[in-house]
């Protein structure tokens, strides 16, 4: 019995010696998210409010008798939240407002980019924000005809925000709220 052990030891170390050669180990690379969306085509949403403005044409829109909208990407569990305030004095106010929703997620963001928007044709000025990080809100903008009108939009995913993740999703859906602003109307 002890012969037969003394077999399978040797049978093993020889097997785990002869395993030891100069073959290297190659770690294994990063791999890298290859999400793919299909290109954006846009579609005029015209409302029975003050403004009218294109949207992708994959969203599904929701109007609201306030004239705000909820814009919703079933493929990527996003909503964009669009809000209408008329301006009466207030202007001042809602600018800080419109402010103040960017940096409320100022604790969470690792940066904050500001993109001015004017539009002296369309009589449309405004900020666009892009919060970088784990926020719950990664892209927001307001655009004002100073007068009248005053829109916001933010966009929240359904999910918790680990932006590294989202990131592909936020940089799409971020072009869509670009074109959003640029395509803006106001009716007089």
């Amino acid at each position: 019995m002890y012969d037969s052990l003394k077999i399978i030891f040797i049978f093993l170390l020889l097997t785990v010696l002869s395993s030891c050669g100069e073959n290297e180990t190659v770690p294994k690379p990063n791999a890298q998210l290859a999400l793919q969306y299909a290109a954006a085509t846009y579609k005029t949403v015209d409302t029975d409010c003050s403004y009218s403005i294109e949207v992708n044409d994959k969203v599904v829109v929701i109007s609201k008798d306030d004239c705000s909208m909820t814009l919703t990407y079933p493929d990527m569990d996003a909503t964009v939240f669009l809000n209408h305030r008329v301006v009466d004095t207030n202007l001042r106010q809602l600018l800080i407002d419109g402010q103040k929703l960017s940096y409320t997620h100022n604790q969470m963001a690792d940066a904050i980019s500001e993109n001015p928007y004017v539009n002296p044709d369309r009589k449309a000025y405004g900020m666009l924000y892009q919060v970088e990080g784990n926020a719950a809100s990664n892209v927001q903008f307001y655009v004002t005809d100073s007068t009248r009108n005053f829109l916001t939009a933010s966009l929240y995913f359904n999910r918790e925000p680990y932006y590294d993740s989202i990131l592909p999703a936020v940089e799409y859906v971020k072009q869509d709220m670009i074109k959003m602003m640029e395509s803006l109307k106001w009716k007089d």
